[in-house]
Formats: structure tokens, C-alpha cells, sequence
């Protein structure tokens, strides 16, 4: 079966950072656009960055210049790198997968909290 694990999630003070990490296993990585996406209490899930099978990557307009998503299309992982850290960005996120760059993703990890806080 389908499976997304992620890891690397945890606690950091504001100006810090942090890397995710996600492993895949059970779908042809490659074809896949892997994204992360976060869920803030009270507040809906957003797609924080994306990356596609060929490296094209889009992020939302709050964490340009502070995150990077990037993929080993061998080892079929997709990392983020958090720096600059605000209080804002505490979150549970998400790896996901999804087939096409449309619509709700495919597959969904269990998720892994981040909190920014002093």
C-alpha cells in the first residue's frame, strides 16, 4: 500500500530552522508533484510548497524566500527546509501526493508538528 512518512518536525525558537522529511513508498515516485502543506488550528490546510516530478517548484507567497521543497527521485523523497522561522508558522504538516497538478492530493502522510515559539 501507499505510504507517505514524514519526520524532522518539532519545536524551535522564532528566527530558527528546521527540515522535513518525507519518505514514499508504494506509488511510482516519479510521476508524482509532492507537495507540503500545513494546518494551523482554526485555520484551513494550505498547500505551503510544491515541487513536480521534474523539479518545477511554487510556494505560497508566505514562506517564499524562507522554505525550500526539494526531491530525490531515487531514494523517493521529498524534503522541506524551514529557516527564518515566524510564530506563524506553527502548523501539523503534510506530505502529499498527487497524481496531476490539479484537485485534492492522492495520498496524504500522518503528518508532524511544527511549533515556533520562544
Amino acid at each position: 500500500q501507499v505510504q507517505l512518512v514524514e519526520s524532522g518536525g518539532g519545536l524551535v525558537q522564532p528566527g530558527g530552522s528546521l527540515r522535513l522529511s518525507c519518505t514514499a513508498s508504494g506509488i511510482i515516485f516519479s510521476l508524482y508533484f509532492m507537495g507540503w502543506y500545513r494546518q494551523a488550528p482554526g485555520k484551513q490546510r494550505e498547500l505551503v510548497a510544491q515541487v513536480s516530478s521534474g523539479g518545477t517548484t511554487n510556494y505560497a507567497d508566505s514562506v517564499k524566500g524562507r522554505f525550500t521543497i526539494s526531491r530525490d527521485n531515487v531514494r523517493n523523497t521529498v524534503d522541506l527546509r524551514m529557516n527564518s522561522l515566524k510564530t506563524e508558522d506553527t502548523a501539523m504538516y503534510y506530505c502529499a501526493a498527487r497524481r496531476w497538478n490539479r484537485g485534492e492530493p492522492d495520498y496524504w502522510g500522518q503528518g508532524t508538528q511544527v511549533t515556533v515559539s520562544s
